[in-house]
């Protein structure tokens, strides 16, 4: 095996630093996609003649939402007999720090995030944003969908700064080397999704500005839902297990937790063919 004719990947984690601030390229990722996401929804809100008093609040849902829900889920779906076995694990679940054998305790930032559980918070908060709001529900999750597959990318973008979430070995001639984890060549799972909600991107804000008025009837909720847990579950094959649990099952647990979602997607998507809630 040739380990010079794959890519050598070991990134410094940290993009920059502000004095004594460290600013991570996982962070900085997570930070542009949500921002991303947040200038396309207030065009599209504009767009249809939505208050920008309506718009404000969304951002804050949005945020806490995903973050609190990709927390939860990787604690509860990945990692559930550590973070409940005791209260200060149970601390650690919530909050970004790590209890020491000593007592002592260090920040760590989250570390651990499931895209499931970040959906399900988002679809959450959203729920929580209609009732503040009055708005439609429809229209506000199509509005959301087309612009969550810029967060989607950068988020996986941060993944392989980070040289987190790797894929199998494999001597396709575009592996990568993680030399943070291995000396093996492995496929680069973090980039194929990312490609891939790229793809999505395109697909629905091109879809958005020749019929707009699909917005509000689920088209593009169940169109997001679909595209991305379809491509989740057929690139988790490329992808090595994350938990040790998952070595004996014959899908993973992020094939098994997109399965749902994949369903739901495709149940919006015959939904809106009867034109309900403009």
């Amino acid at each position: 095996m040739n380990i010079i004719s794959y890519i050598l990947w070991n990134p410094d984690l940290v993009a920059f630093s502000l004095g004594p601030l460290s600013i991570r390229w996982y962070s900085l990722c997570w930070l542009v996609g949500l921002l991303g996401a947040y200038l396309m929804v207030r065009r599209q809100y504009r767009e249809q003649g939505i208050k920008d008093e309506i718009f404000e609040p969304l951002f804050f849902y949005c945020f806490i939402g995903i973050l609190v829900g990709a927390r939860l889920g990787h604690c509860l779906f990945y990692e559930p007999d550590y973070f409940l076995s005791s209260g200060k694990h149970v601390v650690e679940m919530l909050l970004p720090v790590h209890f020491m054998p000593d007592g002592a305790w260090r920040f760590t930032g989250y570390e651990g995030l499931a895209s499931h559980g970040g959906t399900l918070g988002l679809i959450v908060a959203l729920w929580l944003y209609v009732r503040h709001t009055g708005l439609n529900v429809w229209r506000v999750l199509d509005n959301i969908a087309i612009a969550t597959p810029v967060t989607a990318c950068f988020i996986r973008l941060g993944n392989l700064m980070n040289s987190e979430i790797i894929g199998k070995i494999t001597d396709v001639p575009w592996a990568f080397i993680f030399e943070r984890v291995d000396t093996m060549p492995r496929h680069p799972g973090q980039l194929y999704e990312a490609i891939a909600y790229a793809i999505l991107l395109v697909i629905g804000w091109v879809a958005y500005r020749r019929r707009p008025q699909r917005v509000g009837t689920g088209f593009f909720f169940g169109l997001c839902l679909t595209y991305i847990f379809t491509a989740r579950f057929f690139i988790e094959f490329t992808k090595d297990i994350q938990e040790a649990f998952e070595a004996g099952m014959p899908l993973n647990m992020g094939q098994l937790l997109s399965i749902p979602f994949i369903i739901i997607g495709v149940v919006c998507m015959m939904r809106s063919k009867k034109g309900v809630s403009k």
